[in-house]
């Protein structure tokens, strides 16, 4: 506890002429993010590092066995504090901190010590959670800030499907990457002027953003399609799966990434599984609903916008997910992406994604139990299933992961 009274905190002061440095995730969700706060008066520099010497940084600091996440997002906060481009006393650090099982809670005291190492423990470094587990009178995360927010992200999930369902066709190489960047700004503009995040503006902002993305010509040619599943950070993360969507994209695939409003739903239900069992706070029990009702409404507004066009696979509700994982696995099996990540690799098999590569971070139990430990199961429900692991962690190498991908896509042209 003493550590923890000893943080550096943020104040209200350093919000004037602080950067806040934050690790990179999901780059269009994480994009949409940084421009909400921005539009909220805070400096964010967004990192969008990659490379080798970001995984040295990482063991520099960080256990070889504790989880590759941990490892890659402080190696990337360190070797950005090391890269000369700041001002080492207008700085802060940023990072979630989600208070459940997983190690993810305990990242944040990780980089505390990382800083401490270096002599730089006066940088301050700030926990976004909504579980109260730390506080600070600079950063905080208001009812307008978190609206924006849950609208920048399901626009990221959104615009992540298009893009990849339509990317692989495009008669004009890079059009689905521009509009993506296109409405990237588009919606930052609309955040600034206090739009675009009622759910009205957004159920018509996603049948424009889907019209957009169907009005790009495409040539509808035969290919593989693949399904990512797997730790949230390596699912999404370039820098931790080593840009595997670009990868399946230059071997000639159709790929579909699973969004994070899912995951959203599911961490909120999960509260509510818990008061159904063990009982609880009625306050934080109708918190919970209202939240999940809320995250509904995106969802089934972003489902009814891309059914529209039957040229596009529009995602299952989390409803349908939750059904198809009871038939495999207990709802009680919720650490970490728990029975959700079982219920992707099922629900995207039935949607036509029958090959799945489910990205395995070196460290993470939870994953390893619902991921690997669940494809034999699933292979009984869905013989069809063409699934492979793939280990992500400090020693394995680009090649190795991607000649394994390979081999899973000659199984599937074979088949």
């Amino acid at each position: 506890m003493a550590d923890n009274n000893a943080r550096v905190e943020f104040t209200r002061e350093m919000k004037k002429d602080y950067t806040i440095i934050t690790p990179n995730m999901a780059p269009i969700h994480f994009e949409l993010i940084k421009n909400v706060l921005e539009s909220f008066g805070y400096r964010i520099d967004l990192l969008r590092t990659t490379g080798r010497e970001i995984v040295d940084e990482g063991l520099k600091y960080v256990h070889n066995d504790t989880c590759y996440p941990a490892l890659l997002s402080i190696g990337q906060l360190m070797h950005a504090l090391h890269s000369g481009k700041y001002d080492l006393h207008k700085v802060a650090l940023i990072m979630t901190q989600t208070g459940g099982g997983c190690r993810a809670s305990n990242y944040i005291h990780l980089l505390r010590k990382a800083l401490k190492k270096d002599g730089l423990d006066y940088i301050p470094v700030i926990s976004l959670n909504l579980s109260g587990l730390e506080s600070n009178s600079g950063f905080k995360l208001t009812l307008p800030m978190l609206r924006r927010a849950i609208a920048a992200l399901t626009y990221g999930d959104l615009l992540m499907l298009l893009k990849n369902q339509t990317k692989p066709y495009e008669t004009t190489p890079g059009q689905s990457d521009a509009l993506v960047q296109q409405w990237i700004e588009q919606l930052t503009g609309l955040f600034e002027q206090g739009k675009a995040f009622t759910q009205r503006e957004v159920r018509e902002h996603f049948d424009r953003i889907t019209a957009s993305f169907a009005a790009i010509p495409v040539e509808k040619t035969p290919k593989s399609k693949v399904g990512v599943v797997g730790e949230i950070y390596v699912k999404y993360s370039p820098l931790a799966n080593n840009g595997l969507e670009d990868f399946l994209f230059s071997q000639g695939c159709e790929t579909m990434v699973p969004g994070i409003l899912g995951f959203m739903i599911f961490k909120v239900d999960n509260r509510l599984e818990d008061i159904r069992l063990y009982g609880g706070n009625p306050a934080k029990k109708q918190l919970c609903e209202l939240l999940k009702w809320y995250f509904t409404k995106f969802e089934t507004d972003l489902i009814a916008s891309v059914q529209k066009y039957p040229q596009f696979t529009a995602p299952a509700p989390y409803s349908h997910l939750k059904e198809l994982a009871g038939k495999v696995i207990g709802y009680g099996c919720k650490m970490g992406e728990g029975w959700l990540l079982t219920a992707e690799m099922m629900e995207l098999i039935e949607s036509g994604y029958r090959n799945v590569v489910c990205t395995q971070p070196f460290g993470c139990l939870p994953n390893h139990i619902v991921g690997k430990g669940m494809i034999r199961k699933v292979r009984t429900v869905y013989p069809q299933a063409n699934i492979v692991p793939i280990d992500y962690d400090p020693s394995a190498t680009q090649v190795n992961q991607e000649n394994r991908i390979k081999l899973m896509l000659a199984v599937a042209a074979g088949g």
